[in-house]
């Protein structure tokens, strides 16, 4: 997603562009292709604007995940890192990298072989989510190395 998108979606949902927010938007525009911690996020912004703090990047982050501009995935330890929503016109799930957060749009959506389950245990389904885990180039050779 381009800054522009981002900051006119805000506005026509009646939000100002403050400079915390603008430092907020670019740190998750220029980690577009990785999933960020809120620590993270919190010292690249302070990097672009002294003024971020912590309350305001979970403010931020609420408001940016109620407008559907965000992307938040949960790790195995309950750690929550976030990235930008992808624009993709098309319905689409990630392959998402356990070490670095490198996160790859997968254009595939095997849901019809999914569909019977649901219909056979009487469920009615209505959304779904697909993410793959694993490891990415870089970081299956840093671990090969490290052995």
């Amino acid at each position: 997603m381009d800054l522009n998108y981002l900051m006119d979606t805000l506005r026509s949902n009646g939000y100002k562009i403050t400079e915390q927010r603008k430092a907020i938007l670019q740190v998750l525009s220029d980690n577009s292709s990785s999933l960020v911690s809120v620590e993270q996020l919190l010292c690249e912004a302070k990097e672009l604007n002294k003024k971020t703090n912590i309350t305001t990047i979970y403010r931020n982050l609420e408001i940016f995940e109620k407008l559907d501009l965000l992307y938040r995935f949960v790790t195995e330890y309950g750690v929550a890192l976030y990235k930008l929503a992808c624009r993709e016109s098309s319905h689409h799930h990630h392959i998402i990298c356990k070490s670095c957060g490198k996160t790859e749009v997968i254009d595939f959506c095997p849901i019809d072989t999914f569909k019977h389950l649901s219909e056979d245990k009487n469920f009615n389904l209505t959304d779904h989510k697909l993410e793959l885990y694993g490891y990415c180039d870089k970081c299956q050779y840093k671990k090969k190395v490290k052995i």
